[in-house]
């Protein structure tokens, strides 16, 4: 299942390149199945993997909401992922609790922190009506990636599965930097080309992290 996404998601690259709105379309939904698949059988194991799955299928809803080219689009994929990065926080949150988090996180977490305020000044001209939405979203990120770091320097996960939630956090984060920047910045296919592997990536590895 993890080629089914990869060779998805280079379709879908494809796709944004060429203008193939169908491809665009096809692409989408079968890379964004893919890592629900792959992680669904976890669902029902513990709350920890429960809430995981249902990060993972937020995600994927947010996938399909993102297809639109709409204000109300974007909203409604903003509003998903969110959901799915609180799914992930509570998720992270039965391994290590939250005030640990930035200790346990370390060096990177600094830098998660200064990232999240970096782009959130980079952002703020461009952000008119969305910046509260915006705000909001940007915190949940910082802390899935907060969460991700600690549970990896506490072992609250074994190898190597401790590894790929860390890794996946990071790579969605940068996915999350080129959506913005596609949106708020400057159109320009740059943004897919390095966002959107970004983007798969990170979910197959947070998948793969609960199986």
């Amino acid at each position: 299942m993890i080629y089914v996404c990869l060779l998805a998601c280079a379709a879908l690259v494809f796709a944004e390149y060429r203008g193939h709105d169908w491809l665009r379309t096809g692409s989408k939904f079968v890379a964004s199945g893919a890592f629900v698949i792959i992680g669904l059988p976890a669902f029902g194991a513990g709350p920890f993997q429960t809430a995981m799955v249902i990060g993972l299928v937020l995600g994927a809803i947010g996938d399909i909401a993102l297809l639109g080219r709409s204000n109300r689009a974007f909203v409604g994929g903003l509003a998903a992922f969110l959901a799915g990065h609180l799914a992930y926080v509570i998720a992270f949150a039965q391994l290590e609790s939250p005030s640990h988090w930035i200790i346990y996180a370390g060096r990177i977490g600094i830098v998660v922190i200064a990232g999240g305020c970096f782009a959130l000044r980079w952002l703020w001209p461009n952000l008119g009506k969305l910046k509260l939405p915006v705000v909001l979203y940007v915190a949940a990120i910082v802390a899935m990636v907060l969460g991700a770091f600690a549970i990896q320097a506490t072992g609250g996960l074994p190898a190597p599965e401790r590894d790929y939630l860390a890794i996946g956090a990071a790579l969605f984060f940068l996915s999350d930097l080129a959506v913005a920047r596609e949106k708020f910045v400057v159109r320009d296919f740059k943004n897919k080309l390095i966002g959107l592997p970004a983007y798969f990536i990170a979910q197959l590895l947070i998948a793969y992290a609960i199986t």
